[in-house]
């Protein structure tokens, strides 16, 4: 492990309670870099941004407001930081008390949160050996607890680091690339667990969720995706297909402490494209999971596509709400899911409450039951090709969607889009995809990238701001009090438009496609708000 000369400067500021954390903590800077249960615990997030989405609803909602209609106009760039080792970022940064965290291939990089000036730096080489997205080296973000850093490596190591210097503390390595699994998400943080998932759901993997303890690094449980021999579920995966059937869980989780729950997402089903080998609704393949933190045991779990075999991963983000309905609160989760279809479930049980969709171009189902199975058109692959919508990147993805309390309204960047979609059986073969076969994009047919505004009570749309571009970015969103809705758009521009109108106020051109999203944070009163674009961290702040 390389470490950074800045870290040595950072151990003398801290040591000596200089500079990087402003006067009012000289005193006391060890406190500085020491995350608590308060900390993660608060919702919705002002001046740190804690964890991936923010806090733990999945909201990505702040509560800053020095950012607003009135003045977002004069953002300007504050700063920008290029990490190297990868041209395609997916990282969301993580703030706290002026320290900023981000991560690039298997590199972690500590910034001053307000000059972008790095203080220190872990580096590790990329790995080799590895397939599909574990092999683009990608990463997003890391997880903070007590004073320190957690990263996920390309080859599913979980990494302790020093919150101070970088020092590496502890290496845990939770799957086995030789197995061809892989890691791209950022980790979880529950009460003093580290949670973590893998990718690899089209190489072939048996999929899973797993805690570690937070500070030695020891496994205190492990959900399987993909259920065994005679488990329940077990009837779609006959003989040892159980061990290649995917159901990977990619992104980071959302928790709601109240009913003490985890809600983790998980992949497509393997063989993709081809369900011949795999009869039924193949659980626990794209659905969401409701799970105990401190055992692991699975409470419920809702499946959006069942007998996927259209590559619709339900790895999109279970948003927390809590809305009034027929004069009662009622705790809800809501995901705009990649098949099209904008859904809203009881959260404390599971309960399947409405779907609709939110794309114009849908033709796999024909619409969602009251069970909350779909109701299927009948278009599958086929050898010779079908045309399908949505295509194979989804209606959404990964890129995170937002919701403002004050607006009541559900952000998403969505996608029009259609495949053709083409099968052929294919056996498991280690050291190569399980794809049976693939998509090709129509000739002559458009793709369109739209920012939609959702009412999560109707499923309507109640705004939609329509993007230039070739459909191509995957750039998510933000919300904050200020009443702005900030995202990246599909012509290499971080925009910010009214969160009540969807009136465009403000862009910046970064001349780089976007594969992250945006997050906001505040040091020293000022309020600065951040993406990763292309090979480039930016941080806006106001002019003054």
């Amino acid at each position: 492990m390389k470490r950074h000369a800045a870290a040595i400067i950072l151990f003398l500021l801290v040591s000596t309670g200089q500079e990087l954390f402003g006067e009012e903590q000289a005193g006391n800077s060890s406190s500085a870099l020491q995350v608590t249960a308060d900390d993660l615990l608060i919702m919705p997030v002002g001046e740190n941004w804690p964890s991936y989405n923010g806090d733990y609803t999945g909201r990505r909602y702040s509560s800053l407001r020095e950012i607003n209609r009135s003045n977002v106009a004069q953002l300007r760039a504050a700063w920008v930081f290029h990490p190297g080792n990868s041209q395609k970022l997916e990282v969301t940064p993580v703030v706290i008390r002026g320290v900023m965290y981000v991560t690039s291939a298997n590199d972690v990089f500590a910034l001053d949160a307000s000059t972008g000036r790095t203080l220190w730096h872990y580096s590790r080489p990329v790995s080799s050996g590895l397939l599909d997205d574990a092999a683009a080296h990608k990463s997003r973000g890391v997880a903070v607890w007590e004073e320190f850093v957690y990263s996920e490596t390309d080859d599913a190591h979980l990494l302790c680091l020093d919150a101070r210097s970088g020092n590496l503390l502890w290496d845990v390595e939770y799957a086995d690339k030789v197995k061809q699994y892989g890691a791209t998400s950022a980790p979880l943080i529950v009460k003093d667990e580290v949670i973590v998932g893998t990718s690899g759901g089209d190489s072939g993997v048996r999929g899973f969720v797993a805690a570690y303890d937070a500070k030695k690094g020891t496994l205190k449980w492990r959900l399987w995706t993909i259920p065994g021999p005679g488990e329940f579920g077990s009837a779609s995966w006959p003989g040892d297909l159980y061990l290649h059937g995917g159901a990977t869980t990619w992104m980071p989780g959302t928790y709601d402490p109240a009913l003490d729950t985890v809600y983790w997402t998980t992949s497509n089903a393997a063989p993709d494209f081809d369900g011949s080998s795999r009869p039924g609704d193949d659980l626990y393949t794209a659905c969401v999971l409701a799970i105990d933190p401190d055992t692991g045991k699975l409470k419920w779990y809702f499946q959006f596509t069942p007998h996927d075999v259209y590559d619709y991963d339900a790895n999109e983000t279970p948003v927390l709400v809590d809305k009034e309905e027929n004069g009662a609160v009622r705790h809800l989760l809501l995901q705009t899911d990649r098949n099209g279809f904008f859904y809203v479930l009881d959260r404390t049980d599971g309960k399947f409450l409405r779907a609709t969709p939110f794309v114009e171009k849908l033709t796999w189902a024909t619409g969602i039951d009251a069970s909350g199975r779909p109701a299927l058109s009948g278009l599958i692959p086929t050898k010779e090709g079908t045309h399908i919508c949505p295509g194979i990147v989804g209606a959404t993805n990964w890129f995170s969607p937002s919701y403002n309390p004050n607006t009541g309204l559900f952000y998403v960047m969505a996608l029009e889009n259609c495949n053709l979609y083409f099968s052929k059986p294919k056996p498991f073969t280690l050291g190569e995809t399980f794809y049976g076969t693939g998509t090709k994009h129509p000739v002559g047919e458009d793709s369109k990238k739209i920012l939609l505004a959702l009412s999560p009570s109707d499923g309507k749309k109640v705004w939609q701001y329509p993007q230039a571009g070739h459909g191509n970015s995957w750039g998510g969103t933000l919300t904050t009090a200020g009443g702005l809705v900030f995202f990246a758009d599909d012509a290499e521009s971080f925009e910010a438009v009214d969160a009540e109108t969807g009136q465009p106020l403000w862009h910046f051109n970064t001349g780089q496609s976007f594969t992250a999203s945006p997050m906001t944070y505040a040091v020293n009163g000022v309020q600065y708000v951040a993406i990763a674009a292309g090979s480039d961290v930016f941080s806006f702040a106001l002019s003054h």
